[in-house]
Order: C-alpha cells, then structure tokens, then sequence
C-alpha cells in the first residue's frame, strides 16, 4: 500500500476546504491514500458542518474577514487557523484503518501526532477520559469552539493538560477524509522543528496504515470543477446552511 505525500500549498479558507473534498472524491490513484499539510494565505477560520452560523459568529474576532470563513465538509467546532499547523489525510477503501468506528480512527491518528510532537520535546499524550461535565452540558460532547476544551482523544499537553490538536472526519462510499489542526502556541515549544515534526508525524502515519509514503506532485484536477467547488465553498449558501 502507499500514501502520496503531496505539496504543502497555502490558500483562502474556500480553497483549502475545496481541495480536501476534491482529495476525497476526485483523486485519480485510485486506492492510495493522501496526506497534505497546508497553509492560510491571512487569517482563516473554519467551524463544522453541522454548526449554526448564528453560533459561529458570537466566537469570532469583530474584524474577521467574512470571506475567509468557510463551514467544513467534517464535523468538529470552530477552528482558528491564524496560528496552527493544519493537515488533510484521505484513506480510501480497502484500509483496515478506514474500516475502523471513528473514535477509533481518532484516537489512532492523534496517536501518531502525539509520538511527532513528543519527537519534538513536547509531553504530548492523547487525552483517554473526559472529566465530569458542567451543569447543561454533556459528557464528551463536541466543543463548540475547538481549541477551548479537550474532548475524548484529542492530544493534550502532558504537563498542562491544554489541548493542542483536534480534528474531524467525513466518511463517504469513497473513504475517510480527515481534516486535523495543532494549534501552535499550546505546544509551547518556540524552537519547535516544524520540518522535522512533519517528517516524524507522516512516518507514523505510514506505518500505522502499513503503507510507504512517497512525495507525489499536486493531482491534475478539472479546472472548471476545481474553480466550481471553489464557488460553492465561497457560497453564502453553503457558509448560512444552518
């Protein structure tokens, strides 16, 4: 088996999302998996597919550019991309690690965040309780606003205990889209190799998927279908769903 590791490339909120859903339901190596880790052109915010707009609003700056805030093709909350380190991993059918209950794909690829960070100096562990929840809320339940609280196998710092990645996935009869984000300043690792973290972190992807990673240039995807869902990610349409 193989994961293509494709070119690091940096884009608005509509592009990025565009893209990984493109990865998805596009890529032209069939049963291969993907993995990119991507930039933000400015300041970008994304929030779950299944979030209410009205909510999004209340958690964002008053100068947050309108159109860089894009809802995801995943679930998971409101994610501030200013200073995070942002990645999409795509595993197709025929994995075993695509065929697992997603809290058990979760907890596996946090995993091998947790080892890259860990590779780095940072304590990072991957969080296996929840402590008792707050009156009116529920145990383990999804964070309205990512970085604020750590759910159920997010990775957390060991000394801390501030979450420092989270993620969210999308299944479809294509595969398991994964759209992950490490939240820089909760490493507390200034000197952080952000180079070798990535290598050290796709290694352990690999090896947990018993596929060998192999740097692919970009896909050649159909302009017009790229620019199109580019649009629809752009849309108020999409953006107001909920």
């Amino acid at each position: 088996m193989k994961l293509d590791i494709l070119p690091t490339r940096s884009g608005g909120a509509a592009e990025n999302m565009a893209a990984d859903f493109l990865l998805l339901q596009r890529y032209p190596s069939a049963g291969v998996a993907r993995f990119r880790h991507y930039g933000w052109r400015g300041p970008a915010w994304t929030f779950g597919y299944s979030q209410k707009i009205s909510f999004v609003r209340t958690q964002l700056p008053a100068d947050a550019n309108p159109n860089e805030i894009c809802r995801r093709p995943t679930g998971g909350g409101v994610v501030d991309h200013r200073d995070d380190w942002t990645y999409a991993l795509v595993i197709p059918r025929g994995y075993a690690l695509e065929e697992l209950r997603a809290a058990e794909s979760y907890r596996r690829m946090h995993e091998c965040l947790a080892t890259a960070l860990r590779a780095q100096g940072v304590p990072a562990v991957v969080k296996t309780s929840c402590e008792p929840p707050a009156e009116g809320e529920q145990a383990c339940g999804p964070a309205g606003v990512c970085f604020q609280r750590a759910e159920l196998y997010d990775v957390v710092h060991g000394d801390t205990g501030e979450k420092i990645a989270g993620a969210a996935q999308k299944r479809n009869k294509h595969g398991l889209l994964f759209q992950g984000s490490l939240w820089r300043p909760a490493a507390r690792a200034d000197a952080m190799d952000w180079e070798a973290f990535g290598d050290v972190f796709i290694a352990a992807l690999a090896a947990e998927l018993g596929a060998e990673a192999e740097a692919t240039p970009w896909p050649e995807f159909n302009e017009d279908e790229v620019s199109g869902l580019v649009d629809q990610y752009a849309s108020t349409e999409w953006v107001e769903y909920r």
